[in-house]
Protein backbone atom coordinates (compact mmCIF):
# COMPACT_ATOMS: atom_id res chain seq x y z
CA UNK A 1 0.00 0.00 0.00
CA UNK A 2 1.12 3.23 -1.15
CA UNK A 3 1.49 6.14 1.49
CA UNK A 4 1.06 9.76 -0.75
CA UNK A 5 1.00 13.14 -0.45
CA UNK A 6 -1.57 15.23 -1.79
CA UNK A 7 -1.62 18.79 -2.45
CA UNK A 8 -4.44 20.47 -0.63
CA UNK A 9 -4.71 23.92 -3.06
CA UNK A 10 -4.62 21.51 -6.09
CA UNK A 11 -5.52 18.06 -5.64
CA UNK A 12 -1.97 17.09 -7.29
CA UNK A 13 -0.05 14.25 -5.77
CA UNK A 14 3.12 15.06 -5.24
CA UNK A 15 4.63 11.33 -3.96
CA UNK A 16 4.07 8.23 -2.99
CA UNK A 17 6.02 5.89 -0.78
CA UNK A 18 5.22 2.12 -0.56
CA UNK A 19 5.19 1.22 2.89
CA UNK A 20 8.07 -0.33 5.14
CA UNK A 21 7.19 -4.37 5.38
CA UNK A 22 7.44 -5.35 8.93
CA UNK A 23 10.59 -7.17 8.53
CA UNK A 24 11.91 -3.77 7.38
CA UNK A 25 10.44 -1.45 10.34
CA UNK A 26 11.95 -4.24 12.94
CA UNK A 27 15.36 -3.72 10.70
CA UNK A 28 15.46 0.09 11.48
CA UNK A 29 14.51 -0.23 15.06
CA UNK A 30 17.24 -2.63 15.56
CA UNK A 31 19.93 -0.30 13.84
CA UNK A 32 19.10 2.37 15.58
CA UNK A 33 19.20 0.34 18.81
CA UNK A 34 22.62 -0.07 18.40
CA UNK A 35 23.56 3.32 17.37
CA UNK A 36 21.73 4.66 20.86
CA UNK A 37 23.98 2.14 22.35
CA UNK A 38 26.98 4.43 21.28
CA UNK A 39 25.67 7.37 21.15
CA UNK A 40 24.39 7.44 24.89
CA UNK A 41 27.73 7.50 25.87
CA UNK A 42 28.68 10.55 23.82
CA UNK A 43 29.92 14.56 25.70
CA UNK A 44 27.08 16.79 25.79
CA UNK A 45 29.59 18.99 23.77
CA UNK A 46 29.75 16.73 21.22
CA UNK A 47 26.09 16.40 21.05
CA UNK A 48 25.66 20.19 20.97
CA UNK A 49 27.91 20.74 18.25
CA UNK A 50 25.52 18.59 15.87
CA UNK A 51 22.50 20.29 16.81
CA UNK A 52 23.75 23.71 17.01
CA UNK A 53 24.86 22.63 12.76
CA UNK A 54 20.58 21.34 12.69
CA UNK A 55 19.61 24.85 13.54
CA UNK A 56 21.94 26.49 10.60
CA UNK A 57 20.44 23.97 8.56
CA UNK A 58 16.97 24.96 9.32
CA UNK A 59 17.61 28.64 9.19
CA UNK A 60 19.45 27.79 5.84
CA UNK A 61 16.45 26.53 4.15
CA UNK A 62 13.64 27.53 5.74
CA UNK A 63 12.24 28.91 2.59
CA UNK A 64 12.54 25.58 1.35
CA UNK A 65 10.91 23.57 3.78
CA UNK A 66 8.06 26.36 4.35
CA UNK A 67 7.54 25.32 0.26
CA UNK A 68 7.59 21.52 1.11
CA UNK A 69 5.25 22.21 4.41
CA UNK A 70 2.49 24.65 2.00
CA UNK A 71 2.61 22.02 -0.85
CA UNK A 72 2.24 19.01 1.27
CA UNK A 73 -0.43 20.30 3.87
CA UNK A 74 -1.64 23.95 2.58
CA UNK A 75 0.84 26.17 5.49
CA UNK A 76 1.06 29.64 4.40
CA UNK A 77 4.69 29.93 3.33
CA UNK A 78 5.23 33.05 6.11
CA UNK A 79 4.37 30.68 8.92
CA UNK A 80 6.30 27.68 7.39
CA UNK A 81 9.36 30.22 7.65
CA UNK A 82 8.54 30.84 11.06
CA UNK A 83 8.30 27.26 12.13
CA UNK A 84 11.62 26.41 10.37
CA UNK A 85 12.99 28.73 12.57
CA UNK A 86 11.41 28.35 15.34
CA UNK A 87 12.34 24.03 15.26
CA UNK A 88 15.60 25.79 14.93
CA UNK A 89 15.59 27.79 17.86
CA UNK A 90 14.59 24.55 20.20
CA UNK A 91 18.15 23.27 18.73
CA UNK A 92 20.07 25.78 19.63
CA UNK A 93 17.75 26.00 23.18
CA UNK A 94 18.55 22.19 23.88
CA UNK A 95 22.29 22.49 23.01
CA UNK A 96 22.89 25.37 25.23
CA UNK A 97 21.06 23.55 27.94
CA UNK A 98 20.77 19.99 28.24
CA UNK A 99 23.94 19.71 30.23
CA UNK A 100 22.76 21.65 32.91
CA UNK A 101 19.32 20.37 32.56
CA UNK A 102 20.53 16.79 33.33
CA UNK A 103 23.43 17.22 35.76
CA UNK A 104 23.94 15.37 38.65
CA UNK A 105 22.21 16.15 41.77
CA UNK A 106 23.36 15.52 44.57
CA UNK A 107 21.00 14.97 47.91
CA UNK A 108 21.97 14.54 51.73
CA UNK A 109 21.84 11.77 53.43
CA UNK A 110 23.92 9.41 56.13
CA UNK A 111 25.96 8.24 52.99
CA UNK A 112 29.14 8.78 52.31
CA UNK A 113 27.43 10.13 48.95
CA UNK A 114 24.25 10.17 47.21
CA UNK A 115 23.09 11.67 44.07
CA UNK A 116 20.03 11.53 41.26
CA UNK A 117 21.26 11.17 38.12
CA UNK A 118 19.52 11.05 34.97
CA UNK A 119 20.32 8.44 32.09
CA UNK A 120 18.68 8.06 28.74
CA UNK A 121 15.91 5.53 27.95
CA UNK A 122 17.14 3.93 24.72
CA UNK A 123 14.48 4.15 21.57
CA UNK A 124 11.83 6.52 21.22
CA UNK A 125 9.08 5.87 19.24
CA UNK A 126 6.91 9.31 18.12
CA UNK A 127 3.84 9.29 15.98
CA UNK A 128 3.36 12.97 15.23
CA UNK A 129 0.37 14.82 13.05
CA UNK A 130 0.66 17.24 10.30
CA UNK A 131 -0.81 20.04 10.84
CA UNK A 132 2.77 21.39 12.36
CA UNK A 133 5.04 19.00 10.38
CA UNK A 134 8.39 20.28 11.32
CA UNK A 135 8.18 21.64 14.52
CA UNK A 136 5.93 19.30 16.28
CA UNK A 137 8.95 16.66 15.99
CA UNK A 138 11.78 18.47 16.45
CA UNK A 139 10.02 19.65 19.93
CA UNK A 140 10.38 16.33 20.78
CA UNK A 141 13.05 15.29 18.58
CA UNK A 142 15.88 18.25 20.07
CA UNK A 143 15.51 17.25 24.00
CA UNK A 144 15.45 13.40 23.28
CA UNK A 145 18.14 13.21 21.22
CA UNK A 146 20.03 15.90 23.59
CA UNK A 147 19.87 13.58 26.35
CA UNK A 148 20.85 10.54 24.68
CA UNK A 149 18.10 9.19 23.18
CA UNK A 150 17.23 7.66 19.59
CA UNK A 151 14.15 7.63 17.49
CA UNK A 152 12.01 6.60 15.14
CA UNK A 153 9.34 8.81 13.95
CA UNK A 154 5.88 7.65 12.07
CA UNK A 155 4.55 11.01 10.92
CA UNK A 156 1.25 11.60 9.54
CA UNK A 157 0.63 9.80 6.05
CA UNK A 158 0.36 13.20 4.60
CA UNK A 159 3.11 15.09 4.97
CA UNK A 160 5.79 11.87 4.12
CA UNK A 161 8.38 14.52 2.22
CA UNK A 162 8.37 16.39 6.01
CA UNK A 163 9.73 13.24 7.45
CA UNK A 164 12.44 12.50 5.25
CA UNK A 165 13.42 15.98 5.68
CA UNK A 166 13.88 15.93 9.06
CA UNK A 167 15.61 13.10 8.74
CA UNK A 168 18.35 14.12 6.49
CA UNK A 169 18.58 17.89 8.21
CA UNK A 170 19.96 15.12 10.94
CA UNK A 171 21.97 13.44 8.85
CA UNK A 172 23.68 16.44 7.33
CA UNK A 173 24.21 17.81 10.38
CA UNK A 174 26.47 15.19 10.90
CA UNK A 175 24.29 13.10 13.78
CA UNK A 176 24.68 8.79 13.33
CA UNK A 177 23.18 7.90 10.28
CA UNK A 178 20.63 5.34 12.47
CA UNK A 179 20.16 7.65 15.13
CA UNK A 180 17.24 9.34 13.97
CA UNK A 181 15.02 7.34 11.62
CA UNK A 182 11.44 7.72 9.15
CA UNK A 183 9.50 4.98 9.32
CA UNK A 184 6.86 4.75 6.21
CA UNK A 185 4.21 2.86 8.21
CA UNK A 186 0.27 3.32 8.16
CA UNK A 187 -1.35 3.55 11.34
CA UNK A 188 -1.81 -0.19 11.84
CA UNK A 189 1.37 -0.78 11.65
CA UNK A 190 2.56 1.47 15.12
CA UNK A 191 0.99 -1.41 17.14
CA UNK A 192 3.65 -3.27 16.24
CA UNK A 193 6.16 -0.77 16.59
CA UNK A 194 5.33 -0.41 19.87
CA UNK A 195 5.66 -4.06 20.62
CA UNK A 196 9.02 -4.05 19.58
CA UNK A 197 11.48 -5.26 23.04
CA UNK A 198 13.68 -2.38 21.97
CA UNK A 199 10.97 0.47 21.51
CA UNK A 200 11.51 1.71 24.96
CA UNK A 201 8.78 4.56 25.56
CA UNK A 202 6.25 6.61 22.81
CA UNK A 203 5.35 10.03 22.48
CA UNK A 204 2.26 10.87 20.24
CA UNK A 205 0.58 14.56 19.59
CA UNK A 206 -2.65 14.03 18.04
CA UNK A 207 -6.33 13.17 18.70
CA UNK A 208 -7.87 11.67 21.54
CA UNK A 209 -8.67 8.19 20.04
CA UNK A 210 -5.34 8.14 18.74
CA UNK A 211 -4.07 8.84 22.05
CA UNK A 212 -6.14 6.19 24.11
CA UNK A 213 -4.95 3.45 21.44
CA UNK A 214 -1.29 4.48 21.47
CA UNK A 215 -1.64 4.58 25.51
CA UNK A 216 -3.51 1.43 25.78
CA UNK A 217 -1.00 -0.44 23.87
CA UNK A 218 1.91 1.22 25.76
CA UNK A 219 0.50 0.58 29.34
CA UNK A 220 -0.04 -3.06 28.68
CA UNK A 221 4.25 -3.02 27.50
CA UNK A 222 4.75 -1.16 30.29
CA UNK A 223 6.03 1.53 28.19
CA UNK A 224 6.39 5.21 29.09
CA UNK A 225 4.15 7.87 27.17
CA UNK A 226 3.85 11.35 27.01
CA UNK A 227 0.61 12.43 24.95
CA UNK A 228 -0.77 15.88 23.69
CA UNK A 229 -3.91 15.51 22.27
CA UNK A 230 -6.78 17.99 21.21
CA UNK A 231 -7.61 21.23 22.56
CA UNK A 232 -10.88 23.44 22.59
CA UNK A 233 -8.82 26.41 23.82
CA UNK A 234 -11.53 28.98 26.01
CA UNK A 235 -10.64 33.19 26.05
CA UNK A 236 -12.08 35.23 28.16
CA UNK A 237 -12.68 38.67 27.37
CA UNK A 238 -13.81 40.61 30.42
CA UNK A 239 -16.09 43.35 31.16
CA UNK A 240 -12.56 45.57 31.49
CA UNK A 241 -10.79 44.07 28.28
CA UNK A 242 -9.13 46.49 25.93
CA UNK A 243 -11.59 45.16 22.72
CA UNK A 244 -9.46 46.43 20.17
CA UNK A 245 -6.23 44.24 22.08
CA UNK A 246 -8.78 41.61 22.35
CA UNK A 247 -9.95 41.16 18.83
CA UNK A 248 -6.62 41.68 17.55
CA UNK A 249 -5.58 38.48 20.47
CA UNK A 250 -8.41 36.47 19.65
CA UNK A 251 -7.89 36.68 15.55
CA UNK A 252 -4.50 35.86 15.93
CA UNK A 253 -5.18 32.96 17.88
CA UNK A 254 -8.09 31.87 15.81
CA UNK A 255 -6.47 31.90 12.77
CA UNK A 256 -2.78 30.40 13.56
CA UNK A 257 -1.92 27.61 10.82
CA UNK A 258 -5.02 28.28 9.56
CA UNK A 259 -7.11 27.40 12.53
CA UNK A 260 -5.81 23.95 12.47
CA UNK A 261 -3.81 23.85 15.85
CA UNK A 262 -4.41 22.21 18.90
CA UNK A 263 -3.75 25.53 20.73
CA UNK A 264 -6.19 27.98 18.46
CA UNK A 265 -8.16 29.86 20.43
CA UNK A 266 -11.71 27.91 19.80
CA UNK A 267 -14.21 29.13 22.39
CA UNK A 268 -14.48 32.96 23.05
CA UNK A 269 -16.31 33.68 25.96
CA UNK A 270 -17.52 37.14 26.62
CA UNK A 271 -19.38 39.20 29.07
CA UNK A 272 -22.37 40.67 28.02
CA UNK A 273 -21.48 44.02 28.60
CA UNK A 274 -18.93 44.01 25.74
CA UNK A 275 -19.98 41.29 23.56
CA UNK A 276 -21.82 43.63 20.79
CA UNK A 277 -18.76 45.76 20.89
CA UNK A 278 -16.42 42.83 20.48
CA UNK A 279 -18.45 41.05 18.02
CA UNK A 280 -18.09 44.00 15.82
CA UNK A 281 -14.33 44.03 16.06
CA UNK A 282 -13.78 40.41 15.95
CA UNK A 283 -15.59 40.27 12.65
CA UNK A 284 -13.84 42.91 11.15
CA UNK A 285 -10.11 41.46 11.89
CA UNK A 286 -11.42 38.01 11.40
CA UNK A 287 -12.95 39.01 7.98
CA UNK A 288 -9.52 40.92 7.16
CA UNK A 289 -7.25 37.80 6.41
CA UNK A 290 -6.35 36.99 3.28
CA UNK A 291 -7.42 33.44 2.58
CA UNK A 292 -5.54 31.94 -0.85
CA UNK A 293 -2.47 30.48 -2.36
CA UNK A 294 -0.31 29.29 0.43
CA UNK A 295 2.77 29.62 -1.76
CA UNK A 296 2.15 33.79 -1.77
CA UNK A 297 3.49 35.59 0.55
CA UNK A 298 0.40 37.82 1.55
CA UNK A 299 -1.63 34.85 2.34
CA UNK A 300 -3.00 34.56 5.88
CA UNK A 301 -5.10 31.47 5.79
CA UNK A 302 -4.52 28.57 3.01
CA UNK A 303 -6.55 25.40 2.51
CA UNK A 304 -7.36 22.64 5.25
CA UNK A 305 -5.10 19.98 4.96
CA UNK A 306 -7.18 17.48 3.35
CA UNK A 307 -10.81 18.02 1.98
CA UNK A 308 -12.12 15.01 4.36
CA UNK A 309 -11.17 17.78 6.71
CA UNK A 310 -12.70 20.43 5.44
CA UNK A 311 -15.99 18.43 4.76
CA UNK A 312 -15.79 17.61 8.29
CA UNK A 313 -15.19 20.94 9.69
CA UNK A 314 -18.87 22.11 7.25
CA UNK A 315 -20.74 19.76 9.32
CA UNK A 316 -19.72 20.76 12.68
CA UNK A 317 -20.75 24.63 11.67
CA UNK A 318 -23.81 23.90 10.10
CA UNK A 319 -24.69 21.45 13.08
CA UNK A 320 -24.12 24.37 15.53
CA UNK A 321 -26.54 26.18 13.71
CA UNK A 322 -29.57 24.23 13.64
CA UNK A 323 -28.88 24.33 17.20
CA UNK A 324 -29.14 27.75 17.16
CA UNK A 325 -25.95 29.43 16.93
CA UNK A 326 -25.84 32.37 14.81
CA UNK A 327 -23.52 33.01 11.61
CA UNK A 328 -22.28 36.31 11.81
CA UNK A 329 -19.14 35.69 8.75
CA UNK A 330 -18.26 33.04 6.75
CA UNK A 331 -20.08 29.94 6.86
CA UNK A 332 -20.05 28.30 2.91
CA UNK A 333 -17.75 26.49 1.54
CA UNK A 334 -16.10 28.28 -1.64
CA UNK A 335 -16.37 27.29 -4.82
CA UNK A 336 -12.72 26.15 -5.74
CA UNK A 337 -11.15 22.66 -5.84
CA UNK A 338 -8.95 23.16 -2.98
CA UNK A 339 -9.78 22.53 0.65
CA UNK A 340 -10.70 26.10 1.43
CA UNK A 341 -12.72 26.85 4.27
CA UNK A 342 -13.32 31.11 5.01
CA UNK A 343 -12.62 32.48 7.98
CA UNK A 344 -16.02 32.20 10.09
CA UNK A 345 -17.58 33.81 13.20
CA UNK A 346 -20.38 32.04 14.92
CA UNK A 347 -22.16 33.29 17.98
CA UNK A 348 -24.95 32.59 20.57
CA UNK A 349 -23.20 28.99 21.16
CA UNK A 350 -23.78 26.99 23.70
CA UNK A 351 -23.28 23.69 25.60
CA UNK A 352 -24.99 20.84 23.29
CA UNK A 353 -23.35 22.51 19.84
CA UNK A 354 -20.09 20.62 18.50
CA UNK A 355 -19.15 24.11 18.52
CA UNK A 356 -18.80 24.01 22.35
CA UNK A 357 -18.40 20.91 22.89
CA UNK A 358 -15.60 19.47 20.24
CA UNK A 359 -12.55 20.64 19.31
CA UNK A 360 -13.00 22.75 15.88
CA UNK A 361 -9.83 21.96 14.17
CA UNK A 362 -10.18 24.58 11.27
CA UNK A 363 -10.85 28.63 11.02
CA UNK A 364 -14.12 28.64 12.73
CA UNK A 365 -14.50 30.84 15.90
CA UNK A 366 -17.09 30.06 18.45
CA UNK A 367 -17.98 33.13 20.88
CA UNK A 368 -20.09 32.23 24.26
CA UNK A 369 -22.02 34.79 25.82
CA UNK A 370 -21.97 34.83 29.56
CA UNK A 371 -22.94 37.35 32.39
CA UNK A 372 -20.23 37.77 34.24
CA UNK A 373 -16.24 36.64 35.27
CA UNK A 374 -17.75 33.72 37.19
CA UNK A 375 -19.97 32.64 34.42
CA UNK A 376 -16.53 33.00 32.17
CA UNK A 377 -14.22 30.65 34.55
CA UNK A 378 -17.45 28.18 34.53
CA UNK A 379 -17.57 28.02 31.01
CA UNK A 380 -14.29 28.37 30.67
CA UNK A 381 -13.71 24.53 32.30
CA UNK A 382 -16.86 22.96 31.04
CA UNK A 383 -15.13 21.36 28.40
CA UNK A 384 -13.25 17.50 28.28
CA UNK A 385 -10.21 19.53 27.31
CA UNK A 386 -7.78 21.37 28.67
CA UNK A 387 -4.74 22.19 26.66
CA UNK A 388 -4.28 26.32 26.96
CA UNK A 389 -6.41 29.06 27.94
CA UNK A 390 -6.44 33.63 27.72
CA UNK A 391 -7.16 35.64 29.50
CA UNK A 392 -8.56 39.48 28.23
CA UNK A 393 -8.04 42.50 30.92
CA UNK A 394 -6.96 45.56 31.76
CA UNK A 395 -6.19 44.48 35.35
CA UNK A 396 -3.24 42.01 35.28
CA UNK A 397 -2.98 41.53 38.80
CA UNK A 398 -7.39 39.66 38.30
CA UNK A 399 -6.06 38.04 34.65
CA UNK A 400 -3.04 36.55 36.63
CA UNK A 401 -4.87 35.37 39.39
CA UNK A 402 -8.03 33.77 36.96
CA UNK A 403 -4.88 32.43 34.33
CA UNK A 404 -2.92 30.88 37.52
CA UNK A 405 -5.64 29.46 40.32
CA UNK A 406 -8.75 29.16 37.89
CA UNK A 407 -8.62 27.94 34.58
CA UNK A 408 -8.59 24.13 34.00
CA UNK A 409 -5.37 23.78 31.64
CA UNK A 410 -1.92 23.64 30.90
CA UNK A 411 -0.92 27.00 30.12
CA UNK A 412 -2.99 30.12 30.36
CA UNK A 413 -1.65 33.61 28.54
CA UNK A 414 -2.99 37.10 29.68
CA UNK A 415 -3.84 39.23 27.02
CA UNK A 416 -2.06 37.35 24.53
CA UNK A 417 -2.53 34.42 21.67
CA UNK A 418 -1.25 30.80 23.44
CA UNK A 419 2.13 29.67 21.97
CA UNK A 420 4.77 26.99 22.78
CA UNK A 421 7.93 28.45 23.44
CA UNK A 422 11.12 25.75 24.09
CA UNK A 423 11.93 27.76 27.53
CA UNK A 424 8.27 26.72 28.75
CA UNK A 425 6.55 23.56 29.42
CA UNK A 426 4.19 22.37 27.21
CA UNK A 427 1.13 19.89 27.19
CA UNK A 428 -2.28 19.80 28.87
CA UNK A 429 -4.72 18.02 31.56
CA UNK A 430 -7.87 16.14 31.29
CA UNK A 431 -8.56 14.59 27.76
CA UNK A 432 -5.72 17.03 26.39
CA UNK A 433 -3.63 14.40 27.39
CA UNK A 434 -0.55 14.20 30.20
CA UNK A 435 3.55 14.92 30.34
CA UNK A 436 5.07 17.89 29.17
CA UNK A 437 7.34 18.73 26.43
CA UNK A 438 9.69 21.68 25.94
CA UNK A 439 11.76 23.66 28.65
CA UNK A 440 13.56 21.57 31.57
CA UNK A 441 10.62 19.18 32.56
CA UNK A 442 10.01 17.98 28.51
CA UNK A 443 13.57 16.68 28.78
CA UNK A 444 13.37 14.53 31.56
CA UNK A 445 10.19 12.76 30.10
CA UNK A 446 12.21 10.10 28.82
CA UNK A 447 14.73 9.99 31.06
CA UNK A 448 15.53 6.91 34.40
CA UNK A 449 15.91 9.20 36.92
CA UNK A 450 18.14 7.12 38.70
CA UNK A 451 19.71 7.17 42.70
CA UNK A 452 22.97 6.01 43.37
CA UNK A 453 24.19 5.98 46.93
CA UNK A 454 27.50 5.13 48.41
CA UNK A 455 28.14 4.12 51.62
Amino acid sequence: MAIESVNPTTGEVLARHQEMTSAAVAKIVDGVHSTFLAWRRTSFADRAGLMRKAAVILRTNAKDYARLMAQEMGKPVRDGVAEAQKCALACDFYADNAERFLAPEPVATEARKSFVTFNPLGVVLAVMPWNFPFWQVFRFAAPGLMAGNAAVLKHASNVPGSALAIEMIFREAGFPENLFRTLMISSRQVEAVIEHPLVKAVTLTGSGPAGRAVAGKAGAMLKKTVLELGGSDPYLVLDDADLELAAGVCAKGRLTNSGQSCIAAKRFIVVDKVRHAFEDLFVKRMSAAKVGDPLREETDVGPQARHDLRDALHRQVELSMTKGARCLLGGVIPNDRGAFYPPTVLTDVRKGMPAYDEEIFGPVAAIVPVTNEEAAIAAANDSAFGLGAGVITRDLARGERIAAERIESGCAFVNEAVRSDPRLPFGGVKESGYGRELSAYGIKEFINIKTVYVA
